[in-house]
């Protein structure tokens, strides 16, 4: 039976979390430290340039750790605060921006997209108007699966790829299935941007980046370009990991791939996740996006996942798994040269994120271990 995620110590105060984790030292500390070293032992195996990942408890970062370059064949290291694109794992922050809205009153879920975007058509007519912001924000469109990343990849502009939309057919109706959506899913940037008279990039600055103090996080191709302490991307090939330039091809696309962060913004954007700073991130809204909407029976036959997941949905921007019978909340992201995860659990306030700047499997394998052994740990403490 899936259960439904609990805040129990975010309902804490900020002061009165830190006063109880200075005096108390996490019983998940030895777990994270058997961690580090499968990390940078995986890594090493896999020839991966870098990375770096993140443990924390509650309010508090129980283990940070850095390994490799910046670029292979450098001298600069990755540490705390080195810049990667977080690729899809953007989208977390898109489906919590428009939440807080939605929160707010200045959206709602329940309304049509072609409000804020008047030119988006479909083959016929009606389906267009049917779709609303929450199955725009939670991949229920009923479009095709990743309509048009084709085009993205292409680097062809958003403008002509919106009108391109007259051409397809919805596979079913919204609200009824799952589709994967990247250029679909940016169009939440739009009823953002009209309702705050915003842009997307001032907006999360001022609610999210600025008030948690993620003060290496940024938004776009130019703001990567201009970061001086940053991952370079690698692609595998038959002869190792090679270096290629960053494309800003999938930077069009902000809400759903825009984002650079560090892993020390991670843990800030994690412990806002679990409740700690109600004051930018609210319960209820850490509650709605977390709230399990379409189904992604997909994801349970993801290989290194398939032997502890019991259902898989999607929220509004994060994925609602249940992993050993308890829920997980997560999160990856792709784009040539970086991976990226971010996942945790709402019972134990375990949160953990990792970034490799080399595409490798290795990640999801380092993942899924990761809560196996922290669940059976929790059951080991009765928790």
């Amino acid at each position: 039976m899936f259960l439904k995620p609990m805040f129990v110590i975010g309902a804490l105060s900020i002061s009165t979390c830190l006063s109880i984790h200075s005096a108390f030292a996490s019983p998940y500390k030895p777990l994270a430290d058997n961690f580090k070293q499968q990390f940078h032992r995986e890594l090493k195996n896999n020839k991966v340039p870098g990375g770096a990942f993140v443990i924390v408890d509650a309010d508090q970062v129980i283990k940070l750790s850095s390994y490799g370059k910046r670029s292979k064949g450098s001298s600069k290291n990755i540490n705390a605060d080195t810049v990667f694109r977080l690729a899809s794992v953007s989208k977390t922050f898109a489906g919590t921006l428009a939440s807080m809205l939605v929160e707010e009153n200045k959206l709602d879920w329940q309304q049509p997209i072609v409000r804020y975007l008047p030119e988006f058509t479909l083959a016929t007519e009606r389906p267009a108007k049917s779709i609303n912001l929450g199955h725009i924000i939670g991949h229920s469109t009923g479009l095709m699966p990743n309509s048009y990343d084709n085009l993205i990849n292409s680097n062809v502009k958003m403008a002509k790829i919106i009108d391109k939309f007259d051409e397809l057919t919805p596979i079913c109706k919204p609200g009824v299935c799952y589709g994967y959506q990247n250029v679909a899913f940016s169009f939440i940037q739009t009823a953002i941007e009209k309702q705050s008279q915003q842009s997307y990039p001032q907006l999360l600055e001022e609610r999210i980046f600025a008030p948690l103090n993620m003060n290496t996080a940024s938004i776009g191709y130019d703001a990567f370009q201009q970061t001086k302490n940053r991952a370079e991307p690698h692609v595998k090939t038959k002869h190792g990991f090679k270096q290629v330039k960053v494309k800003p091809n999938y930077y069009q696309l902000g809400p759903a791939a825009g984002v650079n962060a560090s892993i020390r913004d991670m843990s800030k954007w994690l412990i806002a996740n679990l409740g700690q700073h109600p004051d930018v991130l609210p319960l209820s809204v850490i509650s709605d996006v977390t709230t399990p909407g379409v189904k992604t029976t997909r994801e349970l036959r993801r290989r290194d996942w398939r032997p502890y997941l019991d259902s898989a949905h999607y929220g509004k921007g994060w994925r609602v798994y249940e992993f050993n019978g308890r829920p997980l909340i997560y999160h990856a992201g792709w784009v040539a040269g970086y991976v990226a995860e971010i996942s945790y659990s709402p019972e134990l306030n375990i949160g953990m994120a990792m970034l490799l700047n080399g595409e490798s499997r290795v990640i999801a394998e380092l993942s899924a271990k990761f809560w196996r052994d922290t669940f059976k740990h929790a059951d080991k403490l009765g928790q």
